[in-house]
């Protein structure tokens, strides 16, 4: 890649400006699993001075056993779009094709840019599927599914997802970083095909964000090959413990908050909809509401403290506000906001 195309690279750069209520970025409103914060804190000096363990050993036991996978099928990174980076870079040479949904997460064109890849945006179906037949005769090198899909919230269906792994000849990524809320995953999927990968993370459900844990799952061979391009030292030590913690001893709070989000997504569309407008279904610890100017709607919450993402001009879809769902009073002040507002 050439200096002048990577400066060409668009950068992923939302506005992430202070706000009383932040219902941008889809990460755990109701704080820090317990014993994650406790691992934390008490965290000693050495934890810090010294380096991390190398590839996670502790944190691949511990989302392996969540998985139900051996630990040889897990490679962690800083973040799932570490992971995911390290994956594409792995798979793929300079020039060959990732096929992705559009809309879906933002940071993959950029990864392909970054390593020299081509990108090919599926648009959706009507139904905010995958378009099977599309992904098929792209011929991609890899294939990228992001189930349930963000931004839209919505999963693809299993038919499709299946179809398009049985039809595509190249690596496929299936994205669940929102699986948790969704209430079923393709993980069944890594036994019958060894071409499959599916990317994780302790952002969303788990609540560690500003951590950054990522995790991959698949074959060995493959997780060998994203682990050989992500290098060492990727997850820091403090990041090890808290999601080691997280993952063997607060599974009660984060499976107790996953139900709260779920019941909350739905009271928040049927909210929406009583006050005139139409959210998208979703699967997922979001909401999409399509707005006819998302910009200017999502300037008037912010002058009255309140966060969203806004998106404009998405495929299919137009301008729309994608509101992260979290304790019950945040979500009444954002209605409460949006009445007021020229929506």
């Amino acid at each position: 890649m050439t200096r002048d195309s990577y400066r060409s690279i668009s950068l992923y750069a939302p506005n992430r400006a202070p706000a009383a209520i932040d219902l941008s970025d889809n990460t755990n409103l109701w704080g820090v699993p317990p014993a994650a914060l406790r691992a934390i804190t008490d965290a000693a000096s050495g934890t810090i001075t010294r380096y991390p363990a190398l590839y996670a050993a502790d944190v691949k036991q511990a989302i392996a056993d969540y998985a139900g996978l051996a630990p040889e099928m897990v490679v962690t990174g800083c973040g799932s779009d570490d992971v995911l980076d390290s994956a594409i870079r792995a798979f793929g040479e300079p020039g060959d094709v990732v096929a992705y949904p559009d809309p879906s997460f933002a940071m993959i064109p950029i990864f392909a840019r970054m390593n020299g890849l081509v990108g090919a945006p599926i648009p959706l179906t009507a139904r905010n599927d995958a378009d099977v037949e599309r992904y098929i005769e792209t011929n991609a090198t890899i294939t990228y599914l992001c189930s349930p899909n963000n931004p839209t919230g919505a999963s693809f269906s299993r038919d499709a997802i299946e179809r398009v792994v049985s039809g595509v000849t190249g690596i496929v990524i299936i994205d669940e970083a929102y699986a948790e809320f969704a209430g079923w995953n393709c993980l069944d999927l890594l036994v019958r095909f060894p071409r499959v990968v599916i990317t994780r993370t302790l952002s969303k459900a788990f609540g560690l964000a500003g951590l950054r844990v990522g995790y991959a799952l698949g074959d060995p061979e493959l997780v060998a090959e994203i682990e050989k391009s992500r290098g060492p030292y990727k997850v820091n030590a403090i990041a090890q413990h808290a999601a080691v913690a997280a993952l063997t001893t607060d599974r009660a709070w984060v499976d107790r908050h996953v139900r709260d989000a779920i019941a909350n997504r739905d009271r928040l569309r049927e909210s929406l909809m009583a006050i005139g407008l139409e959210p998208l279904p979703s699967d997922s610890n979001f909401v999409l509401v399509p707005v006819r100017n998302a910009a200017e709607l999502d300037r008037q919450l912010r002058t009255r403290g309140i966060a969203v993402r806004p998106f404009v001009a998405l495929p299919n879809i137009g301008d729309a506000l994608r509101i992260s769902v979290g304790p019950w009073q945040l979500l009444e002040q954002c209605i409460a906001a949006l009445q007021e507002c020229a929506v």
